[in-house]
């Protein structure tokens, strides 16, 4: 991959570049019963979902949340259950071709085959309808959706030839043929149904008669008592492929233009190409279609139209909002699986659309994914809530905190900065005998030069007090003003993706970068390179190990990544991924060494 220069952009422009490579060898239990009349429902809540992503579900307002459940205005928990409005809601697609759906919370002891009779559908109806289904999600307080406009699986009336059987006791003088007339059937039907026949006709003898009349029948569809479990055997049947079919859809220059639109899609593409070359030691083939969609919507329907759709396994790509829902509208007409790698606003359409992932989930979706790990890392320490008074406050992450807090019945301590009782404030919070655990509300650079100074006072001059200082994605940023500060502290910090740039990984990826483009790898943060690059070593892992089926084994396909994690999980039965992953980074002091936790 010697010399990729930027010549290899422009080959992409309103245009396919074909890459072959050559081949080498737990949830609550509802009590409500719902059906389409119904008015309510009940929503078990599960981590990361927020009353606004639960009102995008299910196409209700955050009031019409509030209404049925006064408490939620001061937050919501995992496992707790919400009333929900029975509003129909539509799929999200063109007008016409809608389909309406209403919601059902499944009840214990419930199969999906029973479901379906409830509802008078095929158990393939809702198969197709939730797509997540698995054993797992099927479960005592999961809801589901149903198509209430289904009606091919309706009982169907129509006018059949019915054969019915008269007994008939023979009179004298009756012949064979004087009773074939008489009931309209044939002789070879009457012996069949009277073999005593071949010794003679007598008088007496009781004949059964074959009477062929039309009736008005309605026949109920015949249905296979499928359960989730066979179902989902089925779909999960792996079908491993040696040739991956990619299709990269990037905003590389505007049109007309001969300048790129942005830096970072570049290096996206520059570090995407890197992991299709490194497949080839696997012994797959790489087939990598990419279109320049621009920065509009008509240039990406065009690019959309041009692509051969049914032989792709993958689309990854999109940058605005109207390119990001024309190219997830495609993927889930054609059953393709779609990666939106940037835009963490896609929340509505991850929301209905199987077949999206989304790798940026919105910060505050993963704050309840936060305080678990929060528990585990420091199950002995003081937690101190510090108000810094500074912009851009984390308040929700500090009410999910509280709440969680709360719930657990652990004692925390709230404290407002003030410039000059700060160190006495901190001080009456913590104990000498635990060590405190610092989280600013605030994760700009101004709160953190505030406190920083002041805490690590405290732990130079008073040893009985030991203090770690917990903190937000933005302080990787800050390494230059304050990397001593965060080692003295015992600072940890949560993010999506973070790159020590001094592991054996990383500096191997900055090698090849520099080798394979002449120039060193940027220093932003993130790397989109790097991002570019992890992203297409997952999925081309996952279509090589699971094939076309991969979004089926997502909880079990591990990559270990130079920086950007992926742990995707369904956001419900019918819809798409969200990527739930969060490392804790901890500058550790005893060693001065930089640690990720997975």
């Amino acid at each position: 991959m010697k010399n990729y220069g930027f010549y290899f952009i422009v080959l992409a422009l309103c245009a396919s570049v074909q890459v072959s490579l050559p081949q080498r060898a737990g949830a609550q239990e509802s009590i409500t019963s719902v059906r389409q009349d119904e008015r309510i429902f009940y929503h078990t809540v599960e981590r990361g979902q927020t009353v606004y992503s639960i009102g995008l579900m299910y196409g209700v307002s955050e009031d019409d949340i509030f209404r049925l459940n006064p408490s939620s205005r001061r937050g919501i928990r995992a496992g707790e259950q919400l009333r929900i409005p029975q509003n129909g809601q539509t799929d999200g697609r063109e007008e016409g071709d809608d389909e309406i759906y209403v919601y059902h919370t499944i009840r214990t002891g419930e199969t999906l085959y029973g479901v379906s009779r409830e509802y008078g559908l095929s158990t393939g109806d809702l198969s197709e309808a939730n797509r997540g289904l698995t054993p797992e999600t099927f479960a005592a307080g999961k809801t589901i959706r149903i198509p209430s406009m289904k009606i091919h699986s309706l009982p169907v009336t129509q006018t059949k030839v019915v054969v019915k059987e008269l007994k008939y006791k023979i009179k004298r003088r009756e012949t064979m043929y004087s009773i074939c007339r008489k009931f309209d059937v044939t002789s070879e039907d009457l012996l069949a149904h009277n073999p005593q026949l071949k010794s003679g006709l007598k008088a007496g003898m009781e004949l059964i008669i074959p009477v062929r009349t039309e009736e008005v029948v309605t026949e109920a569809p015949v249905q296979k008592e499928l359960d989730i479990a066979e179902l989902t055997s089925y779909r999960r049947q792996i079908e491993r492929t040696n040739v991956a079919r990619l299709a990269l859809l990037l905003p590389f220059l505007a049109p007309g233009s001969q300048t790129p639109l942005d830096a970072r899609v570049i290096e996206f593409y520059e570090g995407f190409l890197i992991a299709v070359d490194s497949v080839r030691n696997s012994g797959m083939s790489v087939e990598l279609y990419v279109y320049n969609i621009g920065n509009d919507a008509a240039t990406t329907a065009t690019a959309l139209e041009n692509i051969e759709a049914p032989h792709l396994d993958l689309i990854v790509g999109g940058m605005t909002d109207i390119q990001i829902e024309l190219i997830a509208d495609f993927a889930r007409d054609h059953d393709t699986k779609y990666v939106v790698p940037f835009s963490s606003r896609c929340e509505r359409l991850t929301l209905d659309n199987p077949c999206i992932f989304q790798v940026n989930a919105a910060t505050q979706n993963l704050y309840s994914y936060l305080t678990p790990r929060i528990h585990a890392l420091f199950p002995r320490h003081r937690i101190i809530l510090l108000d810094t008074g500074d912009g851009d406050p984390k308040t929700q992450l500090f009410n999910v905190i509280r709440a969680d807090l709360n719930d657990s019945s652990i004692p925390f301590t709230e404290v407002t900065y003030r410039e000059k009782t700060f160190q006495a404030d901190m001080l009456a919070a913590m104990s000498n005998t635990a060590p405190s655990l610092v989280i600013p509300l605030s994760g700009s650079l101004d709160a953190l030069l505030k406190i920083k100074s002041t805490l690590r006072s405290i732990v130079e001059t008073r040893p009985e007090y030991a203090v770690t200082l917990f903190g937000h994605p933005e302080w990787q940023n800050y390494t230059k003003d304050c990397l001593d500060d965060f080692y003295a502290l015992d600072t940890y910090f949560y993010t999506q993706s973070y790159m020590n740039a001094m592991t054996p990984e990383a500096k191997w990826f900055a090698g090849r970068y520099r080798d394979s483009y002449n120039k060193p790898l940027p220093a932003t943060s993130p790397r989109y390179a790097v991002l570019g690059y992890d992203l297409g070593m997952y999925f081309l892992t996952a279509l090589r190990a699971y094939g076309s089926a991969f979004d089926s084994y997502v909880a079990q396909h591990a990559y270990r990544s130079i920086q950007s994690g992926f742990r995707f999980g369904r956001v419900n039965n019918w819809g798409g991924f969200f990527n739930t992953n969060l490392y804790i980074v901890h500058y550790n002091g005893k060693d001065y060494s930089i640690l990720r936790e997975e």
